[in-house]
């Protein structure tokens, strides 16, 4: 165990060094992400109006999720293309602690950098708008990490085509442009929606923050179903990245940009 929560110190000290080293695109950034929202924000008031108004809690707790589902699923393949351009990948092969756990780590490391964004932008949002939502931890908190699981899988498989593929910025837009619709999907009219990523959990964190549901309160089947959404996708997930990852090994292709 010790190793490990070595290594998870020195990626986590890692981050906030890049982050802090460059603070400029680490501000750009941000400010960018809550431009959008703003964005929203206003032009939904000045344009819709009452109905605007009366959803703006479930935009708030959509675009909450749909930050940190974003850091959480890109970091993998952000991380393998950088890794790559600075021509350290291999060396992360070659690491005792095995690629694997490396990459584990990165992903819970991100992860957590993910939730300070999205808390960040969530206190900037509330800030903005006037509104107050239910903020219970208790509830929250085991519901957003079962949610971002399914958006960890998606990131294990995209993060494998950048092994073998090295450029797939354009497959990133399609997948955030997916995320967006899957966070607004109507699951209770369309129970299949239920099964993929993002959908079912972000409906719960819907009911959780923005009507005060508690996690104890929440359909059973419900919480069940996510569980296992959230242990299929990341198990799936990791699985295709491990074989493509040995696809690219055989190929030759790891330390290639």
């Amino acid at each position: 165990m010790r190793p490990t929560l070595v290594l998870f110190r020195g990626i986590f000290l890692k981050a906030i060094i890049l982050l802090t080293r460059y603070a400029f695109n680490t501000v750009s950034e941000l400010v960018t992400i809550y431009l959008f929202f703003a964005l929203i924000f206003f032009g939904g008031q000045a344009f819709i109006g009452t109905a605007f108004t009366d959803s703006l809690e479930g935009i708030i707790v959509g675009f909450f999720v749909f930050t940190i589902a974003v850091g959480a699923y890109s970091s993998v393949s952000w991380d393998i293309i950088r890794e790559a351009q600075w021509g350290t990948l291999e060396q992360l092969y070659m690491s005792p602690f095995g690629f694997g756990r490396v990459t584990l780590v990165k992903v819970c490391v991100n992860v957590l950098i993910s939730f300070l964004w999205g808390g960040t932008m969530l206190a900037l949002m509330l800030l903005t708008t006037g509104e107050t939502l239910a903020l219970d931890l208790v509830t929250i908190l085991p519901l957003l990490v079962l949610t971002l699981a399914s958006a960890v899988g998606v990131g294990f498989i995209t993060g494998g085509l950048a092994l073998l593929y090295k450029r797939i910025e354009n497959l990133f837009a399609i997948i955030q442009f997916t995320f967006i619709g899957l966070l607004a999907a109507p699951v209770d009219a369309y129970p299949v929606l239920r099964f993929l990523p993002l959908a079912l959990g972000g409906d719960l964190l819907g009911a959780a923050m923005a009507r005060g549901v508690r996690l104890w309160e929440l359909p059973t089947g419900d919480l069940l179903l996510l569980t296992a959404n959230a242990v299929g996708y990341v198990v799936v997930g990791y699985g295709i990245f491990q074989y493509i990852s040995k696809k690219a090994r055989d190929r030759g292709v790891l330390g290639h940009y």
